[in-house]
C-alpha cells in the first residue's frame, strides 16, 4: 500500500504577510465505495466549488461500481454473465476498456493476470472466512472453468461474446485503478487539476501541489507496513501496491495472502510486495496483481513491455527484504531495503 506524506504544498502569501487573495488551498474528500475508502485531495480557492468536484468525480466511481461489480447482482458485469451471450451483445465503453486492458495482461503475463479465476476467488473468499482450505475437487472444478479466452471482445464494437456459459469473470484486481483514473478526470474537467484520488491504496495523481514538484508517496516496507522503504515524488501518474502484509490468512500453520495464484486456486504463500508506477491507474493496479504471481524472475519480461513503468517487487530471503526494481530499460537491478 502507499501512502500519500504530509499536507503537501503551501498557502502563497501576499507581501503584507497576510494570505494571497484566491489562493489555492487544500481540501480532503472520503467515502466508501467499490468496498474500500475512496479519498479525494484537492487544491483550489472556492470551497464550494472543490466539494461540486469531488461529489461529482465519487459520483463517476458509484457509477463505475455499477459496472464492475461482482457483488452487485445488479452490476453490467454479473448481469451480463446471468445472460452469457454466445452472440455478440453490446455492452459499455467502461467495460469494453477495461475487457481491452484486461486481455492484454493476460497475454502478456501468460495468464499470471487472469479475470476468469472468479470461481477460484469465490472458494478462496470462503476459505478465509472459514479457516479451512477448499476441498480438492473444488478446487480442480473451479479451476476447469477458467478461460479468459473463452470471453470473446470486440473493443472496437464494444460488443463480447461468450464461448461457455459457466464463464466468471471478476475484475476486481483493475476496476479500482480505473475508477482511481475516472475520478481524476472529473476533478481536471471541473478545473482542479492539482489532485489525487486514493481508491483503497490506489492512488491517481494530478498536477502537484502548489509550490511543490510532485506529490510525495511513501511505500510500506514489507517487514514492517508502518515503515517507510521508501518515498516517491511523482505527479501525473499513478502508483498501486499489492502485497501480503495487510490482507492474508493463516491456515494449518501456513500463511497465504489474498491474492490468488490461478493455478493453484489458493492464495500466494511466499512473502511479497510489489509497487508499480505507470501512466494510469488501471494499468498499475493490473500490473501489481500480474507481478505478485510472476515474482521477480518473470515479472521483469512483464514490465519491459510497458514504456513508462517502473515497478519494485520485495521478497524476502532470509528473513530480510530484497527489491528488485524494474524498468521498460532497464531489465533490473537488485538492492536491499
Amino acid at each position: 500500500m502507499g501512502w500519500v506524506l504530509g499536507a503537501c504544498g503551501q498557502t502563497p502569501i501576499s507581501a503584507d504577510g497576510e494570505p494571497a487573495a484566491h489562493a489555492e488551498r487544500r481540501f480532503e474528500f472520503e467515502r466508501v465505495l467499490m468496498g474500500v475508502p475512496f479519498r479525494i485531495v484537492a487544491y483550489g480557492a472556492d470551497e464550494e466549488a472543490v466539494a461540486r468536484a469531488a461529489r461529482a468525480a465519487f459520483a463517476r466511481v458509484k457509477e463505475l461500481n455499477l459496472v464492475f461489480s461482482d457483488y452487485d447482482p445488479d452490476s453490467e458485469l454479473r448481469r451480463l454473465q446471468a445472460e452469457a451471450p454466445r452472440q455478440p451483445k453490446k455492452i459499455s465503453a467502461d467495460l469494453a476498456r477495461v475487457l481491452l486492458l484486461s486481455r492484454r495482461l493476460w497475454e502478456q503475463s501468460g495468464g499470471a493476470f487472469d479475470p476468469s479465476v472468479a470461481p477460484l476467488v469465490a472458494l478462496w473468499r470462503n476459505a478465509r472466512r472459514s479457516g479451512a482450505l477448499p476441498a480438492p475437487e473444488q478446487l480442480a472444478a473451479a479451476r476447469a472453468r477458467r478461460g479468459f479466452g473463452d470471453l470473446l471482445l470486440d473493443a472496437e464494437q464494444e460488443t463480447v461474446a461468450f464461448r461457455r456459459a459457466d464463464l466468471a469473470i471478476d475484475l476486481g484486481a483493475i476496476a479500482k485503478g480505473y475508477a482511481a483514473d475516472e475520478a481524476l478526470a472529473v476533478l481536471r474537467a471541473h478545473g482542479f487539476p492539482r489532485a489525487l484520488v486514493d481508491g483503497g491504496g490506489d492512488l491517481s495523481l494530478g498536477d502537484p501541489p502548489p509550490g511543490e514538484q510532485g506529490w510525495r508517496v511513501a511505500v510500506e516496507a514489507l517487514d514492517d507496513p508502518e515503515r517507510a522503504a521508501a518515498e516517491l515524488l511523482l505527479a501525473n501518474a499513478a502508483v498501486a501496491t499489492s502485497g501480503d502484509a495487510w490482507q492474508h490468512v493463516e491456515i494449518d500453520g501456513v500463511r497465504y495472502a489474498h491474492i490468488v495464484d490461478p493455478e493453484t486456486g489458493l492464495g500466494l504463500r511466499e512473502r511479497f510486495s510489489v509497487t508499480v508506477v505507470a501512466p494510469t491507474g488501471a494499468l498499475a493496479d493490473g500490473l501489481a496483481t500480474a507481478l505478485c504471481v510472476l515474482g521477480p524472475a518473470r515479472g521483469r519480461s512483464l514490465v519491459a513491455q510497458h514504456p513508462g513503468v517502473e515497478a519494485w517487487i520485495t521478497t524476502l530471503e532470509n528473513g530480510a527484504p530484497r527489491t528488485l526494481h524494474c524498468t521498460d530499460k532497464v531489465p533490473g537491478t537488485f538492492s536491499v531495503q
